[in-house]
């Protein structure tokens, strides 16, 4: 096989784990872990169940691959638009994080929606990458309220955690009435932010 065509190779490898993904995630978001299954998931790529396998071990494998990438969309947005705000008052770089964490979610709505409604996995344990990269992007969190209670743009007296669990828990909830017909994002964000620092 030329170089060539070996690049042609992993590039349609990668397209079709991609498609499985993208329609594992979008039946993940509907249906749930349980009512997921590979059969669906492979009818709805086009392709034999027993093809799954050539990209995935198991249904775990592929409900896995689906919850990672809805928190890493997720992390690599805020992560950006912290970086973004580099050096800007506390309250924007809040502000830029709520805003970039809806914008993300609501983007990749199978696969963030998805991440959320199995992160349980049913009754088995998250895998460990799972609770890795939750943790990763916690992290971002923690870092960004430790700042604010440091520039006193949120209380020092409040928990960390329960800001932490509070905030997100709030923006991973608008999963359930965000319509981008009825609210703007760069709104939703400036709300939110005066809720948890009034300017």
């Amino acid at each position: 096989m030329t170089a060539v065509s070996e690049r042609a190779s992993r590039e349609t490898e990668g397209g079709s784990r991609r498609l499985i993904l993208d329609h594992a995630a979008r039946l993940l978001r509907n249906g749930g872990y349980h009512q997921t299954t590979l059969r669906e998931i492979a009818e709805a790529v086009g392709i034999r169940k027993a093809s799954l396998y050539y990209h995935f071990a198991s249904k775990e494998e592929i409900v896995e691959a689906v919850v990672n990438d809805g928190v890493r969309f997720v992390h690599e947005a805020a992560v950006a638009a912290l970086a973004a705000k580099e050096g800007a008052p506390p309250r924007e770089r809040l502000e830029a994080a709520i805003r970039a964490h809806l914008a993300a979610l609501h983007g990749h709505g199978d696969y963030t929606s998805a991440s959320i409604k199995v992160f349980t996995f049913g009754t088995t344990p998250a895998p460990e990458s799972v609770r890795a990269v939750r943790r990763a992007y916690e992290d971002v969190w923690r870092e960004l309220i430790a700042e604010l209670q440091q520039a006193g743009t949120l209380s020092a007296s409040r928990s960390p955690d329960a800001v932490r669990l509070f905030i997100l828990g709030a923006l991973n909830g608008s999963t359930d009435w965000y319509r981008p017909d009825r609210f703007d994002i760069d709104a939703l964000a400036r709300e939110f932010a005066a809720l948890l620092s009034p300017p």
